[in-house]
């Protein structure tokens, strides 16, 4: 068979994407640079009341307790954005609650030692307490893993294939959160989904003033527009006689958060009191500080690319995660509830506008730091049904996957030793922590059930994120099976360039600190 030669290829691979309005250190203009800063706070909602709407009632909190959560995770976001942004990879990402410490949460809730004091109020505050120690302990994981640079050692087995399962993962891996969430109200996920589809894609061209308005500002058209239409339904008494698992998804009015929230409430550490420190539940939550760690090397990957800039180099990666461990540090102190990762819905929000801009998302963090001080504006934009977020998770989970996959460029896919590592990669990623899934629903306890309660934590915690699960099987797969001989195969002459901060010209434009502060972090 002859060789297709290089000038055949349609499509040669390409460092950066093209097409993108603005990128990593480019801005619109100051009114669009606000409008666009404001739907990244929008969007960041879903999280961020999500999470504590779950846990908070189960601690025994009330709607009170709930609200006050609310506003600190906005506030800690808003201020982890602004120190990642500013200090740490330096790229648009929104650095936001995480999922993955879901698992060591539950478990201190279900502490028999807090199940059974009787008082709501007082066994909610314990638990948070509790909550809190373990997530000061645990960020020190993040902290010395990236400060040190160690994180950047461990990056240097990474290759672009062993890096397509985690990044695609990263999206793929919350399918539960899209049309799962959207199925609970079709009547309002549905109609959310079409449209924004259809203003971010099949009304792209329409502008005004030469601005591409529609697929610009879809996510903030969409809301507004299908937000009313709930609300519509919700005034009608259309769900007056539905179920209740209904009525709590698509009434505008089932979320207590505007009659709860204060008119104005700073935020400010150890409000709920002194921390209180268990061996067993940090060791619990450093599994989950390891998970996000994972999750947002795929995610910082992706808003690389996203935004129009090389991939992070080692030392600046490292950088990040060190600061994450700040971030997570601060969720401890102030109680959050939940520690930090990037936010990945924010990341697809950047291929869905085309806007890679590091000012949009620090405008963006202004705006969770002003509404979560005003408790009664922020309550407003909270209440917005789970099920349209949902509808927009769809979309923007699936940008981040694909460009996860489109990471397959530079390897060789005609490889069979290629075309293993990735399909196991990705299918373990998905299989296994489905499995955890389901054993828990079943049995009401992961499948690491024994009588040390640290260890059950570690492991179900680990094996419940799907990139994690990708990154152990990629990674270990990538780097033993016939490495030696694959390199080119693997990607790695065209990664090599990426891996010092002073292998390509780019990167001294996209990630040298402010201020001069490259002297305290000097680039490897």
């Amino acid at each position: 068979m002859a060789a297709i030669k290089p000038e055949e290829i349609s499509h040669p691979p390409m460092d950066q994407l093209q097409g993108l309005e603005y990128c990593i250190d480019s801005n619109p203009s100051w009114a669009e640079t606000i409008a666009l800063g404001f739907q990244h706070y929008i969007l960041a909602l879903g999280t961020a009341v999500m999470i504590p709407s779950f846990l908070v009632p189960v601690m025994g909190g009330s709607d009170d307790d709930k609200v006050r959560v609310v506003q600190t995770l906005l506030f800690v976001e808003g201020i982890n954005t602004l120190l990642q942004t500013l200090f740490g990879t330096r790229l648009p990402t929104v650095v936001g609650g995480s999922y993955a410490f879901m698992v060591p949460v539950i478990s201190i809730i279900r502490d028999p030692s807090f199940a059974m004091i009787e008082d709501p109020h007082l066994r909610f505050l314990s638990t948070m307490r509790a909550v809190q120690g373990a997530l000061i302990v645990a960020s020190s994981i993040q902290i010395i893993l990236g400060f040190s640079q160690i994180w950047a050692i461990c990056s240097r087995f990474f290759s672009p294939l062993g890096m397509v399962p985690v990044i695609a993962l990263v999206g793929f891996g919350l399918f539960d959160r899209g049309f799962l969430v959207v199925g609970t109200c079709v009547e309002i996920g549905i109609p959310m989904l079409i449209l924004f589809i259809a203003l971010s894609q099949y009304l792209k061209n329409f502008q005004i003033r030469q601005i591409p308005i529609l697929e610009r500002f879809a996510l903030l058209i969409s809301t507004t527009v299908i937000w009313a239409y709930a609300h519509l339904l919700t005034a009608s008494g259309a769900y007056k006689h539905r179920p209740d698992l209904t009525q709590h998804s698509c009434r505008t009015d089932r979320a207590n958060l505007i009659s709860s929230a204060p008119w104005i409430k700073i935020p400010y550490p150890l409000e709920w009191g002194a921390p209180t420190f268990d061996a067993g539940h940090s060791f619990g939550m450093m599994a989950a500080v390891l998970v996000s760690l994972v999750e947002s090397t795929g995610a910082y990957k992706a808003a690389s690319r996203l935004a129009s800039a090389t991939p992070p180099p080692a030392h600046v990666l490292s950088r990040g995660i060190g600061w994450q461990g700040i971030g997570i540090l601060l969720n401890g102190l102030f109680g959050t509830l939940t520690g930090s990762t990037v936010s990945v819905e924010n990341v697809g929000l950047l291929g869905s506008n085309r806007i890679g801009s590091r000012r949009v998302i620090q405008v963006s963090a202004g705006f969770m730091i002003f509404f979560s001080m005003l408790g009664k504006f922020g309550a407003l934009f909270a209440s917005i049904p789970f099920p349209m977020f949902a509808a927009v998770y769809c979309v923007l989970f699936g940008i981040v996957a694909s460009v996860g996959l489109s990471f397959l460029q530079f390897t060789n896919m005609n490889s069979m030793r290629n075309l293993f590592i990735c399909g196991v990669s990705l299918f373990l990623g998905l299989s296994i922590p489905e499995y955890f899934r389901e054993y828990t629903i079943r049995a009401f306890h992961g499948p690491a059930h024994t009588n040390a309660g640290w260890f059950n934590d570690f492991l179900n915690t680990i094996f419940f994120s799907s990139p994690t699960v990708a990154l152990i099987v990629a990674v270990f797969l990538d780097n033993t099976l016939d490495y030696k001989d694959s390199a080119k195969d693997r990607g790695m002459p065209w990664w090599a360039k990426f891996r010092t901060f002073k292998g390509d010209s780019r990167n001294e434009e996209f990630y040298t600190l402010p201020f001069n502060l490259n002297r305290f972090f000097p680039p490897s």
